[in-house]
């Protein structure tokens, strides 16, 4: 069984967004850090897989862009983990109070939030693709039912 583009992209949300919460979870190690790191290379694979398929329609070349650059920093998010993981840069000197390992934790946070961004704007911006809505103008003042309430097309695929 198939399961439909859109909901992958909206399911690569979810993940990013338990990514991040499993990572602030107050929850004794080592478990959380192997099921994190699990998740992390998941994250690789559906990231890439979002952006290959969506190379392969013919959504705005704005959509492959960001969901190209998401799966990029997917795998730099996995380097910045790496450098956590083993411990490079642990006890180097620190500036101004920060260790190296605090800014690299800062840097994967960070990647994280823009992982999670990018992956709002990829899901929210083909569903809306998808769905043709942009061709259906709304009256200003008004905020119009979903689509498929209105008796839309659904979900089927334009490609």
């Amino acid at each position: 069984m198939a399961v439909a583009r859109w909901a992958v992209l909206y399911g690569t949300i979810w993940l990013i967004t338990l990514e991040i919460w499993l990572a602030f979870t107050p929850v004794a190690p080592p478990v959380p850090y192997y099921v994190h790191i699990a998740l992390g290379f998941a994250l690789i694979a559906i990231a890439a897989t979002n952006y290959v398929g969506l190379r392969s329609t013919t959504v705005p070349a704005r959509i492959k862009r960001v969901a190209r650059a998401t799966a990029y920093l997917t795998v730099l998010m996995a380097a910045l983990g790496a450098v956590l993981a083993f411990g490079w840069g642990g006890s180097g000197p620190t500036i101004l109070g920060i260790a190296p390992a605090g800014v690299v934790r800062f840097l994967h946070l960070l990647n994280a939030l823009a992982i999670l961004g990018q992956a709002c704007a990829v899901a929210m911006a083909y569903d809306m693709w998808e769905e043709r809505e942009f061709e259906r103008p709304t009256v200003p003042g008004e905020v119009p039912p979903n689509s498929e309430a209105l008796g839309g097309r659904g979900r089927a695929s334009p490609s």
